[in-house]
């Protein structure tokens, strides 16, 4: 695999190699979270408060039993042995072993890390990673984080590190923590520590190596042992076998048992003098005792004492290898020189030529945030159920997931992010593949079938959707997501994957069936999904029971089971190429599709359809116990993703499968309902180049909902499309029932209010998921109807763009938010002149969850590169498909 210019891109290769199983180039990655502590899995209350059972304070002395956390950390792919580094600045209560942040109930806005960590790169084989971590030289102000935020209201901004003045005078440390690959198992590890600072400044630097507990749990393995060799930390495991950490220059190398420290947590005596908090007993508060003499145990810090100059740095170096090295680091410079190039050449082929500086550091930044963000998830919900006590065969429903018994997770998955959700959830995993596909396209394949295989797709057809509960309903994008990975991939071989194709098909058809029965109550095709991922964004509590009693019909739920329609029937229609046997199951998932259309723009007796004529815009609509309904009339993305609902057929369907289109028509003559529908859309009316329109709107309709979602003073923000229409900032909504009101009001950043926990806003703020869906349905519309239908863009300014134009507008609002401006600031860093101007922050990017409606600044959890990694799809995206691409998406396979 060579580029233009001629050279080997030599990530390629091993990409090649991993996938073709010749070499394991993923067995070692950045696997380890940077939280453990106050997850389910580690959750063995009475109560299920996760948060209080297993805290960051208890983290440094508890074993952990599912996974490790760490700082910078990598592990094997099961995670048996883990890697990561370990700080103290002299001033610190306690070692640095992990990240620190508030919980849920101590941020005035939930949970919220308060440290500054960046991803800078990675492949993704991991051949090359670098990673930054700030260190300030005076004492963390722990207490200070914890009380100010514990003491302010819901109304005002959250208290970060920052603010505190620990980076004042820059008195901190720059860590730098890069690793190379030599081989499969031989990892090469340099550690460099810049005092930023006016003053030299002491640090230690602990490497720390450490085996995760398997070992006492029931059914546990073999213990294995870590000891002293000379230059060497020797690690022996039954599975792994032997590996050596190489290193130089250090003071010492301290061991100790991952144990729990059983006196300090419960008050019981010890097993073992030497538990998991020994080596910050002994570097921090002097207990050299707490340290194993005999060098063995579990857990091993290689402690390095520097004096960093200020302005200076300092370099530390290992090596993690399974071969036993005469010298471990005579060709240390030389690979790493290496891998950095060869990074270098692999996203020369990733980011387009086209675009800028500034542009092409974002996409590198967000990408390798992607592939950091990958984690070992071990949980047996089986196992877990007992250990709590229960009967994991008669579900408990007392208990967290007692109705998951089956599932056994076991893998690598793309996590949302590292500390605030180092636990997969359904629809965010769907959404990461798309950006991981521009990299790594065998592991986006691979993340999609996971949560179909029989350990996670429940027995009933249920896909798991988070942690906290498996069995709550996030919406169901995962064939989106299928078809967008298969359809990228084609675009860029020229070839698709139809075997990864047909497989998701036949399972996300059990999904689809699952839906069907279980949230479809009337049997009418509305459906009512629950809270479906957007939170806050209703008037109620969505999975809770209504104040009123009664039903919800979503049209957000509805519309999502409208584009699983139609997202399968895409599916079915391109595997029936190879297959006819596939054209009866298009057939009927056209007809369920035909079905969902007709209730979204039914009219009942209460004149109750999902879409409001007035408005031109669809609502959620509220069924009340005596018959009665109203609609809820809130503008928010609940209305727009009915827009979502939109697909393509290429116009080849017609001649390649003459008894699809037949039946199509019988179908439409037989059912007078779907007859004056589609009569009233188009019927099967041909567009651009012949090809078929799948949607739940005619272009008046379309018309009509693309005046809002692009008017300025609506949904089209300065960043992306608005969850909540700005017209509710002047005009809230509120409903009342028995006494008591329920509002919506625009909250163009942090919720005001504590439903899902208070730290996610879907009223007002601009969230990349729901954009990119957006993004799809435009192309896939100018795919349809072609250069000449325009509309106003924005509404107001009298300039006419067409779909693809008007995607690519939204494309570049979504991207400005990470761009600098003139004055180089960025509006993802809000206020925060650090960033702007500091020459070592300046080029630092973080991916927020969410971003502020009006100015784009970044908002819940910190580090979620999972979906807003989508940005690297949003500054790539226009500069390599152009308008007729999309299009020719749709054209005709070869069989």
């Amino acid at each position: 695999m060579t580029n233009d210019d001629g050279t080997a891109d030599r990530e390629r290769l091993r990409l090649a190699e991993a996938d073709a199983g010749q070499a394991a180039w993923r067995r070692w990655g950045p696997y380890l979270s940077e939280r453990q502590w106050g997850t389910v899995r580690e959750d063995y209350s009475p109560d299920g408060e996760a948060w209080s059972y297993f805290t960051h304070d208890q983290a440094r002395s508890r074993a952990y039993r599912w996974g490790e956390d760490g700082i910078a950390g990598v592990s094997d792919d099961k995670q048996r042995l883990c890697f990561a580094l370990a700080l103290w600045n002299g001033r610190d209560p306690i070692l640095k072993e992990r990240m620190f942040g508030l919980t849920n109930a101590e941020g005035n806005h939930g949970e919220d890390v308060k440290e500054y960590w960046f991803h800078l790169d990675s492949t993704p084989t991991h051949s090359y990673m670098k990673y930054l971590y700030k260190y300030p030289q005076n004492a963390f102000p722990y207490e200070d984080l914890l009380a100010t935020n514990r003491s302010r209201g819901r109304d005002e901004f959250e208290y970060e590190l920052l603010d505190t003045g620990v980076f004042d005078e820059d008195r901190y440390f720059d860590v730098f923590v890069e690793y190379a690959k030599a081989g499969p198992e031989d990892l090469l590890v340099e550690i460099t520590a810049h005092n930023r600072g006016p003053d030299d400044a002491d640090l230690h630097l602990l490497p720390t190596l450490w085996f995760r507990h398997t070992w006492s749990w029931a059914g546990g393995t073999a213990v294995p042992s870590l000891g002293l060799e000379p230059g060497a930390v020797r690690a022996d495991h039954e599975e792994l076998g032997t590996r050596r950490l190489y290193f130089s220059g250090a003071s010492e190398v301290l061991f100790t048992g991952n144990e729990t420290n059983d006196e300090r947590i419960f008050g019981t005596p010890n097993a073992t003098p030497y538990v998991k908090d020994g080596i910050d007993r002994c570097v921090v508060h002097g207990e050299r005792d707490a340290v194993d003499p005999g060098h063995t145990g579990t857990k091993a810090a290689v402690h390095h004492r520097l004096t960093v100059p200020a302005g200076g740095s300092a370099t530390v170096r290992l090596r993690l290898t399974d071969t036993a090295v005469g010298d471990a680091f005579a060709d240390f410079e030389e690979i790493f020189q290496v891998r950095r190039a060869e990074a270098d050449v692999f996203f020369e082929g990733v980011v387009p030529d086209t675009l800028g500086e500034d542009e092409r550091r974002l996409v590198r930044q967000a990408l390798a945030g992607m592939l950091w963000s990958k984690q070992y998830y071990y949980l047996d919900v089986e196992r877990w159920l007992a250990e709590h006590g229960a009967d994991p065969l008669a579900a408990d429903p007392r208990l967290r997931n007692s109705a998951w018994f089956h599932m056994v997770n076991d893998e690598v998955m793309s996590m949302p992010d590292t500390w605030e959700y180092p636990w997969f959830a359904a629809w965010d995993l769907a959404f990461h593949t798309i950006a991981l596909s521009m990299v790594d396209i065998g592991f986006a394949k691979s993340q999609l079938e996971l949560l179909l295989r029989r350990l996670y797709l429940h027995p009933n057809g249920q896909i798991p959707a988070y942690e906290w509960n498996f069995g709550d309903v996030n919406p169901p994008v995962h064939a989106w997501a299928v078809l967008f990975v298969y359809e990228l991939e084609k675009h860029r071989t020229g070839r698709g994957d139809r075997v990864f194709l047909e497989n998701a098909f036949h399972k996300l058809t059990k999904n689809f069936a699952w839906w069907l029965n279980r949230k479809d109550a009337d049997g009418n095709n509305v459906f009512q999904g629950g809270f479906l991922g957007l939170d806050n964004i209703g008037v109620f509590d969505r999975s809770a029971p209504l104040p009123t009693g009664g039903s919800l019909d979503q049209a957000d739920g509805t519309a999502w089971m409208a584009l699983y329609c139609q997202n399968l029937l895409e599916i079915a229609v391109e595997l029936a190429v190879d297959n006819p046997v596939y054209v009866e199951q298009a057939q009927t998932l056209f007809e369920h599709f035909a079905w969902i259309a007709v209730a979204a723009n039914r009219i009942g007796k209460h004149n109750t359809s999902l879409w409001d004529e007035d408005d031109g815009f669809f609502y959620d609509v509220l069924r009340l116990p005596d018959g009665g309904a109203t609609r809820l009339k809130v503008r928010s993305m609940v209305g727009l993703i009915p827009l979502a609902a939109t697909s393509v057929v290429g116009g080849w369907t017609d001649r390649r499968f003459p008894e699809l289109v037949s039946g199509a028509k019988d179908f439409i003559e037989r059912h007078p309902a779907v007859a004056d529908l589609v009569a009233s859309r188009g019927g099967l009316r041909p567009g651009e180049d012949g090809r078929h329109l799948f949607a739940l709107f005619d272009k008046e309709r379309l018309r009509r909902i693309l005046h809002r979602m692009l008017d300025e003073d609506e949904f089209l923000g300065p960043h992306g499309i608005r969850s909540l229409s700005k017209y509710h900032a002047d005009h809230p909504y509120t409903f009342d029932v028995h006494g008591q009101s329920y509002g919506v009001g625009y909250l163009p950043a942090e919720s005001d209010s504590g439903m899902f926990g208070g730290n996610s806003n879907w009223r007002g703020p601009v969230w990349f998921p729901v954009n990119i869906l957006l993004l799809r349905a435009l192309l896939n519309l100018h795919a349809y109807h072609g250069d000449d239908f325009t509309v106003e863009c924005p509404t107001g300014s009298g300039r006419q763009l067409t779909l693809y134009e008007v995607a690519r507008e939204i494309s570049d609002r979504l991207t400005s938010t990470f761009l600098k401006d003139a004055d180089g600031h960025r509006p993802v860093h809000g206020a925060q002149p650090k960033f702007a101007k500091d020459p070592h922050w300046k080029d630092l990017i973080l991916f927020h969850e969410y971003f502020h409606g009006d100015n784009g600044a970044g908002l819940g959890a910190s580090h979620q590169t999972g979906w807003t990694g989508l940005a690297a799809v949003t500054a790539t995206l226009f500069h390599v498909v152009g308008s007729g691409d999309w299009g020719a998406l749709r054209e005709e396979p070869l069989s």
